[in-house]
């Protein structure tokens, strides 16, 4: 399994962030594309307990399968091994994992565009997320990488963020009071909603 290393970084000044990927040799290696993510799990929870997950991304006409396995590293980045695999038809999928008696256990949807530099390691991408929690950086690379980065853009080493989506989600609903769902936009179309609106629904 290839190791995937990363870190999120929160951001408080997102247009100032663009300009600065710019200014850094930064360009888009993909539009923003609109992604609905569903996690699987059985009824006992047994990957979360195993610290492993099981996603399926729905992104337009492509789609995605991918087992991510328990945290290798709990130091400032965040490793695990992971495994990933293009579908042809992502809802097929998912009844298929529903049949082997796994369920939807939370899903999560984000704008995702991603940047790439020339020059850079293979597998090395910024990804730039707006999720109904907020604006995010994902830095995904060589740990030396992404400390460059991180640091050009402004960033120390205390605001690395290794929480996955759906624990900022859940620290998120604590400090707004409400009962977590699914971290999904108040249209739940992908169209409309606002970066900050989480539905209950």
């Amino acid at each position: 399994m290839r190791p995937e290393i990363e870190i999120k970084l929160a951001l408080h000044d997102p247009r100032a962030t663009s300009r600065r990927l710019a200014e850094l040799g930064f360009r888009r290696a993909q539009g923003r594309s609109f992604e609905r993510n569903t996690l699987f799990d059985f009824p006992d929870s047994r990957l979360r307990i195993a610290d492993s997950l099981l996603r399926l991304r729905l992104e337009g006409r492509r789609s995605r399968l991918t087992f991510k396995g328990p945290r290798s590293n709990w130091g400032r980045f965040k490793e695990r091994p992971e495994i990933e695999t293009e579908v042809k038809d992502g809802p097929e999928a998912g009844r298929i994992l529903e049949a082997l008696g796994l369920r939807d256990a939370f899903r999560y949807e984000k704008f995702r565009t991603v940047y790439r530099r020339r020059g850079d390691p293979d597998h090395a991408e910024v990804a730039y997320d707006e999720t109904p929690i907020g604006t995010y950086l994902e830095l995904e690379g060589p740990r030396r990488w992404i400390d460059e980065v991180a640091r050009a853009l402004g960033f120390g080493r205390r605001e690395y963020i290794t929480a996955s989506y759906g624990r900022l989600y859940l620290d998120w609903c604590r400090a707004q009071g409400r009962e977590p769902t699914n971290m999904v936009f108040a249209t739940g179309d992908g169209k409309g909603g606002k970066a900050g609106k989480a539905s209950r629904e």
